[in-house]
């Protein structure tokens, strides 16, 4: 007997499912939060404000947000090769949204007293 495999839909069954598309694993929300933070960051600040990620997964997570039109990328042509990202304006309207999930977050680690980097 054959075991189905179970696919995940490329259409969102919901508008919940379509945002967590987006948002949703372990970077991006740190990508975008950093990038509200600082205005604009380049590739190089990024990898050296999140240290645990690899040059791939960045490279793909970034390129993931700017597809969903959550970042903008500038490309300076110069050498040596100058990229800048910041949120675009649909990026801007998930801060208030960032910024509660970060708000929750502070008060689940001061509950649980994490030590927090």
């Amino acid at each position: 007997m054959k075991k189905k495999i179970k696919e995940c839909p490329e259409t969102p069954t919901c508008s919940v499912d379509f945002a967590f598309k987006r948002i949703g694993g372990k970077y991006k929300g740190r990508i975008l939060w950093y990038l509200y933070e600082h205005d604009v960051l380049r590739y190089g600040e990024l990898t050296r404000t999140m240290p645990d990620i690899t040059t791939k997964m960045l490279t793909q997570t970034l390129r993931e947000l700017e597809s969903d039109h959550l970042i903008n990328r500038k490309v300076y042509h110069q050498v040596p090769p100058k990229v800048e990202y910041r949120l675009s304006e649909v990026g801007m309207e998930l801060i208030p949204f960032i910024q509660h999930l970060k708000e929750w977050g502070d008060k689940q680690i001061a509950k649980a007293e994490i030590a927090v980097e």
